[in-house]
């Protein structure tokens, strides 16, 4: 259980110690959350973009990996939200297109499309959320953590400790 929990700590502070930082992991994070609100009517595919626009975004992969869990814990009450907005963006005669289609498998596709086209819309804007109040958390905790090794340090450089 130590063992685990000096791991945890080990690959929080490689997070934060990071080149880019707590932008770079609050980038991360919300590309993660993102690409989760549109994952699962997608049979998991969506799940692949992550690679390819955390390195054009240059952010932190592991960042998205935390970002892709908490979507999945938040999954299930967004989903309402999804399809809601999907409902309203999806044009009322899409399943036009889907006319070769038996009636119960149209109406799962068109299900999917408006999850797959509300999740997209909602991950950005649930991406734009967090980006912000994470990436001020994370300096504000990187600063705590830098102050208190001043102080550490501060101290050990006293006289009456060398004594």
């Amino acid at each position: 259980m130590a063992g685990t929990r000096r791991w945890v700590k080990y690959k929080y502070l490689m997070l934060l110690r990071a080149k880019g930082g707590p932008a770079k992991v609050a980038k991360g994070f919300s590309i993660g959350l993102w690409a989760e609100m549109f994952t699962l009517p997608t049979a998991g595919l969506a799940a692949l973009l992550i690679l390819p626009v955390v390195y054009v975004m240059r952010a932190s992969l592991p960042g998205a990996l935390i970002g892709f869990l908490f979507g999945k814990i938040i999954y299930i009450p967004m989903s309402f939200i999804n399809m809601k907005v999907g409902k309203m963006l999806v044009p009322k005669h899409f399943g036009d297109y889907l006319h070769f289609l038996p009636d119960k498998i149209e109406k799962i596709v068109r299900g999917a499309f408006q999850l797959i086209v509300g999740g997209m819309v909602v991950g950005v804007v649930l991406g734009i959320v967090t980006y912000f109040p994470l990436k001020w958390l994370l300096e504000a905790f990187a600063s705590k953590r830098k102050e208190r090794r001043k102080r550490r340090k501060a101290q050990l450089m006293t006289p009456d400790n060398h004594s």
